[in-house]
């Protein structure tokens, strides 16, 4: 082989080399980048980043900001905090369910509201959420099969979001204060009951027996008072009586100065 084709060879050799080299590089950093068993992909012409049965804690910091479809299900996170999501503008779908969520702080999708379209909590520990959490939020909202309470805050919540279509039977009344309404879905109960009707009222009861109970106590303070005043000009009278009568006169023309 002339010396010039195998300068020609070896170049190209080194350099695919180079290349190669570089290309594992550049996907060993980038999937450092990344919690285990995290990856972004694309689906349906919408960049996707997947952490699903990740063992997740948490909500993984840098997801890539030009994610549409965000799937953190089947993981362990506890809570989301505020402004978990704020740097994700343009995320459509996020899919948390199969989770251990049980708090979610007002503000945690802060920031979504103007693209987000899709968001499913099912098949998580929650109990009670404010409405302000999803506060102005247009997204189908999933939050079937979790242990709620069922209460005026729920009811205010269901009023608040858009839920997906199918998924309010699956609202299921985990706890109530009446006891009749545990295990039956949501919607069927507040068919029957208001229960931020209900909590006025007893919160107006509450405000009456409170009330009330200040002017009890005011009104036996001041009986106690005219009664303690009276014993004691009553005893101040059978002194003045038993003195000799100059003293008693002088001491009366005294009582009587005193309290005019």
């Amino acid at each position: 082989m002339p010396a010039a084709e195998r300068v020609l060879l070896r170049s190209v050799t080194m350099w695919l080399l180079l290349q190669s080299l570089l290309l594992l590089a550049s996907c060993i950093c980038f999937a450092a980048a990344f919690p285990k068993g995290c990856y972004p992909s694309e689906e349906e012409g919408l960049k996707t980043f997947r952490c699903s049965n990740a063992r997740l804690t948490e909500v993984p910091r840098d997801i890539p900001n030009d994610t549409n479809k965000l799937y953190l299900d089947s993981n362990r996170i506890p809570f989301l905090p505020r402004d978990a999501f704020r740097d994700l503008p343009l995320l459509l779908e996020l899919d948390l369910s199969h989770n251990a969520i049980a708090s979610v702080e007002s503000g945690a999708f802060r920031g979504l509201a103007e693209h987000l379209h899709s968001l499913d909590l099912s098949s998580n520990r929650l109990v009670s959420v404010s409405k302000d959490a999803f506060s102005n939020l247009k997204a189908k909202v999933n939050l079937s099969n979790n242990p709620w309470l069922c209460d005026c805050r729920l009811q205010e919540l269901i009023r608040t979001v858009d839920l997906v279509a199918g998924s309010s039977g699956d609202i299921v009344c985990h706890s109530s204060a009446q006891e009749e309404h545990v295990g039956k879905a949501f919607l069927q109960v507040i068919a029957d009951t208001d229960f931020c009707n209900v909590y006025k009222k007893t919160t107006d009861i509450a405000m009456l027996v409170t009330m009330f109970g200040w002017f009890a106590m005011v009104i036996s303070y001041l009986v106690y008072y005219v009664r303690q005043n009276q014993e004691d000009a009553r005893r101040h009278l059978e002194y003045l009586k038993s003195l000799p009568s100059k003293q008693r006169r002088s001491e009366e023309s005294s009582t009587i100065s005193t309290v005019v």
